[in-house]
């Protein structure tokens, strides 16, 4: 038997493409090297839009029910200033939430499983087949072949659809930062997502499932030999920089292992060619710092399960992922531009700076702020020069 489309990788951009196809009438397979439920390395959070594509997909209520506390706000602490609101609400979303990657991924890939797509899990991809002229057109792994007239590689960052397609990187910059959390149960409150920069290092609180709070530390990459010498040590004297932090953390009970990555390259990926796509990470990846993985992740795979569609229902499929990878990069390109600034860790210019303390000074404009660092407002909208003069004349 043969499919419409084959998606390799069952997470947050994988299980969404296959169902949104499935959903479409197409016939899909959808494999994933890991049995689910399965933890990966993430920051958990879900920023507003990504609830809204979860609403209009109807998954919305069972990732909100899913034991993750809704989040009223966000709060970023700059020393001088601290910047505190609500985000912004999205097309019927109003709340974000950090669910836990066991459960979410679990969810997606059941809605995948329901809409129709053939799941096949604890299955490795091993390489790519080609017809004559190169184009691609299935699938091997050990002991078997699938064919298919689109391959969608959602396999990761080290993806290997990218690598046997021979997808380029652009826009690149190496990891910026390195990045280490745990879980804590019984931090208060439940319904504040903050956010401290501290110079050479950042502390992020996220309240996610089973009453626990995910408490994650980055520095500088320069930094992380030094920083692995003792993790422990560390990570308490970056907590320390926060005392009324440090002082809720040390009334609360640690469960789990500490985690860790400095794997955080920021770059795009080639995103298409003849018979194959990229989505999610495996096409675009970038430092933690914004958090918009999820979020990201989501809306690509809705721009290319709308594009396969068209492609499939007797488009020309070529020209409809090439259409998808020029919206891509027209959509995240500023994003990724973002991420690598802050995720520098500079000290913002005094412009900058400036900026920043009028925005904390308004309750409705720290609420436009988070839009920007949630996705729903274009950066290149709210950094033009007319609206910065409009922020700054405020003061």
């Amino acid at each position: 038997m043969s499919f419409d489309a084959i998606v390799v990788g069952a997470r947050v951009a994988g299980s969404p493409t296959a169902m949104l196809l499935a959903r479409a009438g197409h016939r899909v397979l959808l494999l994933d090297r890991a049995t689910f439920p399965s933890d990966v390395i993430s920051t958990h959070l879900v920023h507003v839009p990504g609830m809204a594509l979860l609403h209009r997909w109807g998954l919305h209520d069972a990732v909100a029910n899913a034991g993750a506390p809704r989040l009223a706000r966000f709060t970023m602490d700059f020393g001088p200033f601290v910047i505190s609101a609500p985000p912004p609400p999205s097309d019927g979303a109003a709340h974000p939430y950090c669910v836990r990657r066991t459960v979410l991924d679990a969810i997606l890939l059941d809605a995948a499983r329901a809409a129709g797509a053939e799941v096949r899990e604890g299955v490795t991809v091993e390489g790519l087949l080609r017809d004559e002229s190169g184009r691609v057109t299935g699938v091997r792994g050990d002991g078997f072949e699938e064919r298919a007239r689109i391959v969608i590689g959602a396999d990761g960052l080290r993806s290997v659809v990218a690598r046997e397609a021979g997808a380029g990187t652009y826009h690149d910059t190496p990891s910026l930062t390195a990045c280490y959390y745990a879980y804590y149960r019984g931090l208060q409150p439940r319904d504040n997502a903050e956010i401290y920069q501290l110079g050479d290092r950042a502390v992020v609180l996220f309240p996610t499932n089973d009453d626990a709070t995910c408490v994650f530390v980055a520095c500088p990459s320069a930094q992380f030999h030094d920083f692995r010498t003792d993790v422990e040590a560390h990570y308490a004297e970056a907590l320390a920089r926060v005392p009324s932090v440090a002082a809720r953390i040390a009334a609360a009970e640690r469960v789990g292992r500490m985690h860790a990555t400095a794997d955080v390259p920021n770059f795009f990926r080639t995103p298409a060619g003849p018979g194959w796509a990229l989505v999610g990470d495996a096409g675009y990846h970038k430092d933690p710092v914004m958090a918009a993985g999820i979020t990201d992740a989501f809306v690509c795979a809705q721009l290319l399960a709308d594009a396969v569609h068209r492609g499939l229902r007797g488009g020309d499929l070529d020209a409809a992922v090439r259409a998808y990878a020029q919206e891509r990069d027209r959509r995240f390109l500023p994003a990724l531009q973002l991420t690598c600034q802050l995720a520098s860790m500079e000290p913002p210019s005094p412009q900058m700076a400036a900026l920043f303390a009028t925005i904390a000074a308004s309750p409705a404009e720290s609420t436009r702020f988070f839009g920007v660092m949630q996705g729903s407002t274009p950066i290149p909208q709210y950094f033009a020069p007319d609206n910065l003069a409009r922020i700054m004349s405020a003061t």
